[in-house]
């Protein structure tokens, strides 16, 4: 029993140590080694480019229909049907 529990161990570490080897054998730190091709006031000016194009975006407003019903009119309904219970809250519809 001993025997298989050290064994066990010794694998668990093994594929621990591999794990932690792995960063440094498949290129994870690959990005640090490449060089820009690219200018940096190149790149800041298409991206200050392309920040005027989205910055005054708007969505256009649905056209409604033209209500014939003022606005306290629907503000005493609204008081009517809230103390009539006729108003579902929460979950309840």
């Amino acid at each position: 029993m001993t025997a298989s529990r050290i064994l066990s161990v010794a694998a668990v570490a093994a594929f621990a140590s591999f794990g932690a080897q792995a960063s440094e054998l498949y290129g994870t730190n690959f990005e640090a080694g490449v060089q820009s091709t690219r200018a940096r006031s190149t790149v800041q000016a298409e991206a200050a480019q392309a920040v005027t194009q989205f910055k005054n975006f708007t969505v256009a407003a649905p056209a409604g229909a033209a209500s014939d019903v003022s606005r306290t009119t629907v503000r005493a309904e609204a008081v009517t049907a809230a103390r009539a219970g006729a108003i579902a809250l929460g979950d309840r519809s």
